[in-house]
């Protein structure tokens, strides 16, 4: 499974009464083809998956993977804590012709290590996609540790980790013993650049909604050599990172993405739209990031 350097943890945009806007989807997707996205991610935080039932996820996956048409792979979000219904949904979303799926480590029952591997070498038996990890332990509780996710790479499909725990020592430990063509993942904007350094392939990112192709400039800045003007894009792209990530996931990107005329700031509740001071912090910001833009432009 080639995602490329930037795949784009997708939104999903929504009408006032909290229904998914399809027309606003399609639209989200050709601006993010447009600007750099190499692969999507859907049904995943970004989307805010723990509000969608299972009939808008299945609903929402066919409509993306046609609305792509091929163009780039679309991985399907079909992890959850409950291993039957995440084996359920990745045969559906493989039914539907997604190119791959990412599996979140089982959030709220904490499992151990051996739990997680059994959980998601279960669900790598019942499909024949590619498999992409997601550990993210700052919303699951528990961390797929790296032997964990070694033992993991030794299944034939499971080719990908996306790593949030935040611990570039861990993504170290992960990539020296991993399998030839075992890829990791950043899961966090920020440190995408830090990761290409120590041998990741790139990132699964919310940024990229809005600066997309400066995430493209900089990764391909640091794999020409240019390591100067891959740190000042990188430099440069943090304070905005932060902003996008000061308020819960994706209420600052989807303002964002308003401004820019995009989509609409809705999203479903317990998850509220930004205060008139979030934003006012947030279009400072913002216009602090443009004006170091025009410099690597």
């Amino acid at each position: 499974m080639n995602i490329g350097n930037v795949a784009t943890a997708l939104i999903t945009p929504f009408h006032e009464d909290g229904s998914i806007h399809y027309e606003i989807v399609a639209k989200v997707v050709e601006h993010l083809i447009a600007t750099g996205t190499d692969s999507i991610v859907v049904c995943g935080t970004t989307g805010e998956s723990p509000t969608l039932t299972h009939e808008e996820k299945m609903h929402l996956i066919q409509f993306v993977v046609e609305t792509v048409r091929k163009r780039v792979p679309v991985i399907a979000g079909t992890g959850s804590n409950n291993t039957a219904e995440s084996i359920r949904a990745t045969k559906e979303a493989e039914e539907a012709g997604v190119d791959g799926v990412m599996l979140v480590t089982p959030y709220y029952n904490k499992p151990s290590q051996r739990g997680m591997y059994a959980h998601f070498a279960a669900i790598a038996k019942e499909t024949t996609l590619p498999i992409m990890l997601y550990n993210i332990p700052g919303r699951s509780i528990v961390n797929l540790l790296p032997e964990t996710i070694l033992e993991l790479s030794k299944i034939p499909n499971i080719h990908i980790v996306k790593e949030a725990s935040g611990s570039l020592d861990q993504m170290t430990e992960i990539l020296s013993g991993a399998p030839k063509g075992f890829k990791v993942y950043s899961g966090d904007d920020g440190l995408t650049l830090p990761l290409l350094a120590v041998g990741g392939s790139g990132i699964i990112s919310v940024a990229a909604h809005v600066v997309g192709e400066d995430m493209q400039k900089m990764i391909k800045a640091f794999k020409e050599g240019r390591h100067g003007d891959a740190a000042f894009i990188h430099q440069a792209l943090l304070p905005l990172i932060r902003a996008l990530f000061a308020t819960p996931n994706p209420t600052a990107v989807k303002y964002a993405l308003s401004k820019l005329n995009i989509s609409s700031e809705t999203v479903r509740l317990p998850l509220v739209e930004l205060t008139e001071q979030e934003k006012a912090h947030f279009d400072i910001v913002w216009e602090h990031y443009l004006a170091k833009q025009k410099q690597f432009q």
